[in-house]
């Protein structure tokens, strides 16, 4: 097996690791079709690679039900229905809770299934590593897809909702002839909007989290950080009942949090330390101070906390004063507000590059963004290249972010 490569997969953007890996695998697990499910990516929680005709239609049901079935460290083998069609897969459950799922042309037995799995592991490690760092290029990427995701869901469930609803009525019409072919037609109508409204719950499920919640689960983890450190710790909880955090602002939270938590220790002598989130609908604070040290490097921890804090439109503030006390707030909007600069920035943009860019923020590739325009894969990356140059982004999550920002998937719609 091939290290070097197993290092390019993990060590290349997040959002292009599945097809990296499925390529790494395709020798000793030839496969057809590949998705990786993580909790951890709200924005994109199912990474996959293979034809579209069969990735997209594979519903976060489906593999939280595959999920639940594979014992993890432990290969499954099997037929199952995915993407509403019954396939053979071969699924790997790994212990950090995220799911490999490879479509074969048959479920007999896993090749080393215990290779599979620890190579696996790495790849999930690896993921998890680059969520809990939540850099600039994550964060602008995943706030990108979430929002496009949260549309297409709200989109695609009002417009079957309605349609549902339309024939529910009519069924349940006392005009209409035939009583028990109407009364089966009611019962699958009434079953399909069930169904519609859970898969919707659960989509929303894996995009959000409760700011309690999310401020439980950074508690712990300083506690445990913490646990040999002298420090008086006192947190400051923010109300149960407020709204849901989008995903990536929860993880970005916690790691702008943890980041300035571990600066605030490295003080000499810190002996008492207030970690608090605050959220009144349309922001998250955070907030972090001391009460006697005052002597956080300022500029070392500007350096870690702005370029993530910019990537979702928020803002850091330190201060630190010798001998009476340091302080870190940090403020991030929940809901990306259009920004005029980015609309500048975007208007030096011909029509065809603000579809590329529109597609881009989407999170599609180069070849699903050539196959919807119907040009060539290398004149997409001509696009690709000239949009980054004239909005002097150096990736494509920075492109995305200005794109969101600006709301220019919208436009480009209509």
């Amino acid at each position: 097996m091939n290290l070097t490569a197993l290092r390019e997969v993990v060590e290349g953007p997040l959002h292009g690791i599945a097809g990296r890996f499925s390529r790494f695998l395709a020798e000793c697990w030839p496969h057809t079709a590949l998705v990786i499910f993580t909790r951890e990516c709200t924005g994109r929680p199912r990474k996959v690679s293979g034809p579209v005709q069969t990735v997209d239609r594979i519903t976060i049901a489906e593999l939280e039900a595959l999920k639940a079935a594979t014992a993890p460290g432990h290969p499954l083998s099997d037929t199952v229905t995915i993407g509403g069609t019954a396939r053979a897969v071969w699924a790997v459950h790994d212990h950090t809770g995220t799911l490999l799922v490879l479509i074969v042309r048959s479920a007999k037995h896993v090749p080393e299934p215990a290779l599979l799995a620890e190579v696996f592991g790495i790849v999930a490690t690896s993921i998890r590593q680059q969520v809990t760092q939540a850099s600039p290029d994550y964060l602008a990427e995943s706030r990108a897809a979430s929002a496009e995701r949260a549309r297409t869901i709200a989109e695609m469930a009002a417009e079957h909702e309605s349609a549902l609803v339309t024939i529910l009525t009519t069924l349940r019409s006392r005009g209409l002839e035939d009583r028990q072919a109407r009364l089966t037609a009611t019962d699958s109508a009434a079953a399909a909007l069930v169904a519609l409204r859970s898969a919707r719950k659960s989509d929303l499920a894996v995009s959000e989290e409760p700011p309690l919640s999310a401020f439980t689960k950074l508690r712990k983890e300083i506690r445990q950080t913490l646990r040999h450190h002298d420090a008086e710790l006192e947190f400051s909880a923010p109300p149960r009942s407020g709204p849901p955090l989008p995903g990536e602002i929860a993880h970005a939270a916690r790691a702008l949090t943890r980041t300035s938590v571990l600066a605030f220790i490295a003080q000499p002598e810190l002996a008492r330390l207030r970690v608090a989130w605050s959220c009144d609908g349309t922001t998250l604070r955070i907030d972090v101070r001391d009460h006697e040290s005052g002597r956080l490097d300022v500029p070392a921890l500007r350096d870690q906390l702005d370029g993530r804090a910019r990537a979702l439109g928020g803002t850091v503030e330190l201060d630190a004063v010798a001998d009476w006390g340091s302080r870190a707030s940090i403020t991030l909007p929940l809901q990306l507000v259009p920004d005029s600069s980015a609309e500048d920035a975007l208007s030096g943009l011909n029509r065809r590059e603000l579809q590329v860019l529109s597609l881009v923020a989407q999170g599609k590739r180069n070849k699903t963004i050539a196959d919807e325009l119907g040009i060539t894969e290398s004149t997409v990356k001509f696009h690709v290249t000239g949009v980054l140059k004239k909005l002097e982004a150096g990736t494509r999550g920075e492109a995305a972010a200005l794109a969101l920002a600006a709301g220019i998937g919208d436009r480009v719609r209509e």
